[in-house]
């Protein structure tokens, strides 16, 4: 969720107070939830571990 908020509402933006970054955060979080939709979370299948072919160097 952060990638989407420093997408839209912070990127190139400047704020001289921090009540200006919360405001403009506050913005951004209610028109997106306006159109928000749950993410999708998916994981790759994770196979096991190869050997580290210098493992030899550290003796």
């Amino acid at each position: 969720m952060f990638s989407v908020l420093s997408r839209g509402a912070l990127r190139n933006a400047s704020f001289t107070f921090a009540e200006q970054l919360r405001s403009a955060i506050d913005r951004f979080i209610e028109a997106y939830n306006q159109q928000a939709t749950p993410f999708e979370w998916t994981k790759r299948e994770v196979g096991p571990r190869r050997p580290n072919k210098y493992a030899y160097l550290r003796k």
